[in-house]
This record gives structure tokens, sequence and C-alpha cells, in this order.
């Protein structure tokens, strides 16, 4: 079950994410997925929770070696299996974990080209 907390963390992160050129959200299965044109690049939380009540998952079609080990060196990063597809999460603790968040976003967006 998602945290009230992450829906209101979601919403902002939603909010500011619709902003960026070609980004569409829909409804999908308790979560919000985020596409960049027709490509889905990550998923927030609504309704029900990814890995833990505090998380969202987005997808790196193409992550490097720097960006692989910085991942690996941030605690908050996970991966996880969804529709035969691996997908990065992210766990947020406080509203510091946002701007972070939307880095991760702004990753999967990129790659979603």
């Amino acid at each position: 079950m998602v945290s009230e907390t992450m829906k209101a963390w979601s919403a902002a992160l939603a909010t500011e994410v619709q902003n960026w050129p070609g980004v569409t959200a829909r409804p999908m299965f308790g979560l919000t997925a985020l596409y960049r044109q027709d490509k889905i690049f990550a998923v927030l939380p609504r309704t029900r929770a990814m890995e833990t009540p505090d998380s969202l998952a987005f997808k790196l079609e193409q992550a490097g070696p720097r960006i692989l080990a910085r991942m690996g060196r941030d605690p908050r990063v996970g991966l996880t299996q969804m529709q035969k597809a691996w997908w990065f999460t992210f766990e947020l603790t406080s509203d510091a974990d946002l701007n972070h968040a939307l880095e991760w976003l702004g990753r999967a967006y990129e790659s979603a080209h």
C-alpha cells in the first residue's frame, strides 16, 4: 500500500514532470505512468506501491557504467522487474529526496527519446 506522504510526493513530481516537452501522464493499475511521446519512462504510485510504500520506478534504456556505478552507491536505488522489463526504483524518505527523484526522472526522460 502506498503511503499518504508518497501520494503527495507523487502528485508533486507528476505536476513538475508533465511540464517537460512531450510528456503525458496516464493512469495505469494504481500508478501514474509517465510517457515521453509514446515511450513509458517512469511510474509514480497513486494507490498501489512499488517495492516499498515510498518508492517510484523509472527506466533507463541505456545506462552507462558511470550511471550504473552511481546507482550502486545510492542505497535508495533498487532494481525490479515489471512486464518482462527491468526497472529501477527510487526510495524517498524525506522532502529532500524530491530533487534526487527529479534527477533520476530526468535521466529516464532523456533516455526515452
